[in-house]
């Protein structure tokens, strides 16, 4: 039988410090921050080290914009079961450190092979963070704040991505208009301003590094791991004793039968776990299915097909970010208070519509403010809704004591689709056309809609021991 505390932790709100809940979540998320900068900053650099190491075929092009993405699968898988061993904090450390790294080795990188040697260590970066900034708010803040705490996560990722844009804009803003190919290659933004564009993601990765050494373990994974002592301390400054004691019933009840055993990925096998560990895994192949990345790693193909220049493409991509900025605003203040189901349903019904008009503009010839205003309003729809939400559901629909492993396993998933989609899309862009692609990732949203609709439950104010209950033990 499952004991609970006389009062459940997800109704206890009047001691709790939301100050150091947001300082804490804050440096976590700034694994986020990196993750967008650093995913995003190859989308502003690609016209000029593509010309500075030749690449010409579809091929070559799709590598080099996907290649981090293996990084990124094998950052995920390692961060499960590390992270369950040695704890959240000391790998979102080692996050911060290869971010830092790999950021500079980029920059320097001389040959082909060693820039992609580099891109794909820098994706290991954002494997880890894209799975533990999430996982550890989800596992430090108080029910009632969960999903607003975790979209912080997304709205870090969100600003990175848009720092990013600023500064590649910023660094070849001065390049002539209508500059050929062979120019571009010879001058200082073929040779140099894109290696800034990389070096420069050093500067918030120190930032990042020193941060995470301030803030405390998880309770969550300090209580599983046999130090409940520390776990119900850290738990007190976030919420205050009676909080802290609450919270600890809850997580213990969870916990008791499975005292001294370690974690197997095998164990997500049980019919209890898989149905589950199904819901997150779709649920993250189809946030990067839903094809909105192609718009971040490939807008210069996009814009060019609706007629801009490349200068009017560097200026179009930071509109881009500046939507995504706003629109994140927007799930902050309501993934908590409307709920995550209603998001989700919204921004899959939401961008199937706008890819099938973004389809019609291409089929018809109509270029210009039309594809760049709708493009504006996929990234909007996508930002408030697909993008956080989905973070935050596979943050915390998954039992504490496997919640690691889990979470490694759809956020692999995750990143395996965003390389299949990344490294697809010029292949499908030259095949099918933009019109036939963008009829395609329509076509998927409308089947995600419908996954949706039949098997997301609401999870909103409940704690994540409440979630575990009833969705593992109904």
């Amino acid at each position: 039988m499952i004991t609970s505390s006389p009062a459940s932790a997800s109704h206890l709100k009047a001691e709790l410090h939301v100050g150091y809940v947001w300082l804490i979540s804050s440096v976590a998320a700034l694994g986020g921050l990196l993750f967008g900068w650093d995913w995003v900053v190859i989308g502003g650099a690609k016209p000029f080290f593509q010309r500075y190491f030749q690449l010409t075929s579809e091929a070559q092009i799709g590598w080099a914009n996907s290649c981090a993405l293996i990084g990124c699968l094998v950052g995920a898988l390692l961060a499960g079961g590390l992270s369950d061993r040695y704890g959240r904090k000391l790998l979102l450390i080692l996050s911060a450190f290869l971010f830092a790294l790999t950021s500079i080795g980029n920059a320097l990188a001389g040959t082909f092979s060693v820039f992609i040697f580099w891109r794909m260590l820098g994706g290991v970066a954002i494997g880890l963070a894209s799975n533990l900034s999430p996982l550890y708010i989800a596992e430090v803040a108080p029910a009632q704040m969960r999903g607003k705490l975790v979209s912080i996560n997304q709205l870090t990722i969100v600003v990175g991505i848009l720092l990013a844009q600023i500064i590649n804009w910023s660094l070849v803003r001065h390049l002539p208009a209508g500059a050929t190919d062979e120019f571009i290659r010879n001058s200082w933004f073929g040779q140099q301003g894109w290696r800034w564009m990389f070096g420069l993601t050093a500067a918030p990765s120190l930032l990042f590094f020193l941060g995470m050494f301030a803030v405390p373990e998880s309770p969550r994974w300090l209580a599983k791991n046999g130090r409940p002592e520390l776990a119900q301390k850290i738990l007190a400054k976030i919420g205050g004793a009676t909080y802290a004691a609450a919270a600890m019933a809850e997580i213990n009840s969870t916990l008791a039968t499975e005292e001294g055993q370690r974690v197997r990925f095998t164990e997500l096998l049980d019919p209890k776990l898989a149905k589950v560990l199904v819901l997150g895994v779709t649920l993250a192949v189809f946030q990067q299915w839903c094809g909105i990345n192609v718009i971040f790693n490939y807008a210069e193909e996009i814009f060019k097909a609706a007629g801009y220049d490349i200068s009017s493409v560097l200026s179009n991509i930071a509109w881009t970010g500046s939507i995504n900025l706003a629109f994140t605003f927007v799930a902050l203040g309501t993934v908590d208070r409307v709920g995550r189901r209603p998001l989700m349903l919204f921004g899959a019904a939401g961008l199937a519509l706008i890819y099938a008009a973004i389809a019609l503009c291409y089929a018809n010839g109509v270029n210009g403010l039309p594809v760049l205003l709708l493009v504006l309003a996929a990234i909007g729809c996508y930002a408030m809704s697909l993008a956080p939400v989905t973070w935050v559901v596979i943050s915390e629909i998954f039992p504490n004591r496997i919640r690691g492993a889990a979470m490694s396993v759809a956020v692999s998933a995750l990143w395996i689709a965003c390389f299949i989609l990344t490294y697809t899309f010029p292949i499908l862009n030259a095949n099918l056309g933009a019109a036939g692609t963008f009829w395609l990732y329509a076509a998927i949203c409308v089947a995600g809609l419908v996954f949706v609709f039949f098997k997301l439950p609401e999870t909103k104010g409940r704690s994540l021991e409440q979630i575990e209950r009833e969705l593992v033990d109904p």
